[in-house]
């Protein structure tokens, strides 16, 4: 990802596990997946730590690609020893990358990615917070993957402030570095901002929602409001053929959404 190196990125060595990942071929498809997994605690289960019924609900639907949102690694709640996305990558044979936000409990909190393709390239990026409103750090974990034969693109996974200023700011960025970009984008994670939002016109006029009239993704029971989202960069490499949103109501206080795209050489 060397075309999006500088303005707060730093370049890290990116972590694999599992197989090489798919031949080096055409390829017609992505399917690609975002889950907010509450640090892998399911609500009703009290403090338990379930990683491996996360990993379920993603082997399940045998997505290419995965944007994981509140990541837990070695935190006292969790379990020291516990890297939740080095675990999900070996449980469903997949390569990862984890972005650190925060400090937490005696590890590290924040967004992470999951890839059947080997990474080539791995990019941690801080997202801007206002210091005059506060607010939590979020982080981008972005990936450069080849895809097919020459075909590189960037995979990446985000967790937006809960206010809206900070939000704005974070999604201004966003769009000014992957214009940045030459390659083509695929983003997806918990925006914390719904359809109708500011946040969210701001980033339908820089990128490709894969669903329009979205269905919602939170509460599990009953859910009401859409706040998770997978987008592209609308350069004519990518075009949605269908957006669902899985009924799982276990293992996170979020629903899946699984996007199937259809790519175009």
């Amino acid at each position: 990802m060397k075309t999006l190196i500088g303005l707060l990125f730093i370049l890290v060595s990116s972590a694999t596990y599992a197989s090489e990942g798919p031949s080096a071929q055409k390829l017609k498809k992505l399917r690609v997946m975002t889950y907010n997994i509450h640090h892998c605690n399911p609500p009703s289960a009290g403090a338990k730590i379930d990683v491996e019924a996360v990993a379920r609900v993603i082997t399940k639907e045998k997505p290419d690609f995965v944007a994981l949102q509140e990541v837990d690694v070695n935190t006292e709640r969790s379990g020291k020893g516990l890297h939740q996305a080095k675990e999900l990558a070996r449980l469903t044979g997949m390569h990862y990358f984890f972005s650190k936000a925060i400090d937490h409990q005696g590890g590290d909190y924040g967004v992470a990615v999951l890839s059947r393709f080997p990474i080539l390239d791995s990019t941690r990026l801080i997202l801007p917070i206002d210091p005059a409103i506060g607010g939590e750090t979020r982080t981008i974990a972005a990936i450069t993957v080849e895809v097919s034969n020459g075909k590189k693109i960037i995979f990446a996974s985000t967790h937006l402030d809960l206010k809206e200023p900070n939000r704005l700011t974070q999604s201004e960025l966003i769009i000014k570095l992957f214009k940045e970009s030459g390659l083509p984008v695929i983003l997806g994670g918990d925006f914390n901002a719904q359809p109708d939002s500011k946040v969210i016109g701001l980033l339908d006029q820089n990128f490709t929602r894969s669903c329009q009239e979205c269905k919602p993704t939170i509460p599990v029971n009953e859910p009401n409001r859409v706040i998770d989202f997978i987008m592209f960069k609308p350069d004519g490499t990518f075009k949605s053929l269908s957006t669902h949103v899985i009924d799982e109501q276990y293992a996170s206080d979020h629903l899946p959404v699984v996007a199937e795209l259809q790519v175009n050489e």
